[in-house]
């Protein structure tokens, strides 16, 4: 129950800075200090032994600038993109949720080292694009197709961590770390989802 709490508080102001980014037509500066801070901020939760909620918080607030900036441009590009690539990753957050629960889908240390393999390989591809670009045609395509099967593979490996943690009997206080890691996860899928939805409405 903690952690569908401060998920859910956490989504929802995500969402609230988001609309306001939506709305303000706020430029590339804004939108890259935004995306530094969150990332400093996501890489001192994640690697600090002690939880701080207001930094979490925080977070979310600056994700919701990023996502709402980004949301917007891809918006006056592809007229409804947002709206599909939103349903489209909640259908597969279900989707994932349901499998998990039903035993189909099972976090096994192979398992866990395959999908940290594949991050670390999409994290260097991702910066060696950063400066050649990013491919086009089918493989950029297939790409997005993995992009997005690997987000939504490691949303599996959060409802893991945090069915271990509640065995665990972890301080209530780490439910923050474990939204915060869920929220990252999704954040992350509906920028994969976006990007693919673009490849294929561009093509």
């Amino acid at each position: 129950d903690d952690v569908v709490t401060r998920t859910g508080m956490l989504f929802a102001i995500l969402l609230v800075t988001g609309a306001f980014a939506w709305r303000a037509g706020l430029g590339g500066g804004v939108l890259i200090g935004s995306l530094i801070s969150a990332t400093v901020l996501g890489l001192i939760i994640s690697f600090s032994s002690k939880v701080r909620p207001a930094l979490v918080i925080t977070y979310a607030a600056l994700e919701g600038i990023v996502l709402g900036t980004i949301s917007a441009a891809y918006e006056s590009v592809y007229p409804g993109i947002i709206s599909q690539a939103l349903i489209a990753t909640a259908v597969a957050f279900v989707g994932v949720l349901v499998a998990y629960r039903s035993g189909k889908i099972r976090v096994t240390p192979k398992f866990t080292r395959i999908m940290m393999g594949a991050l670390i390989g999409y994290l260097v591809f991702a910066v060696i694009t950063m400066f050649t670009g990013r491919p086009t045609g089918g493989l950029g395509f297939l790409i997005a197709v993995g992009a997005v099967a690997l987000a939504t593979m490691f949303i599996v490996m959060d409802f893991d961590q945090i069915e271990k943690a509640i065995a665990a009997r972890v301080p209530q206080e780490e439910s923050w770390r474990m939204a915060f890691g869920l929220m990252v996860t999704l954040v992350w899928l509906y920028l994969e989802v976006l990007r693919l939805i673009s490849i294929l409405r561009g093509q």
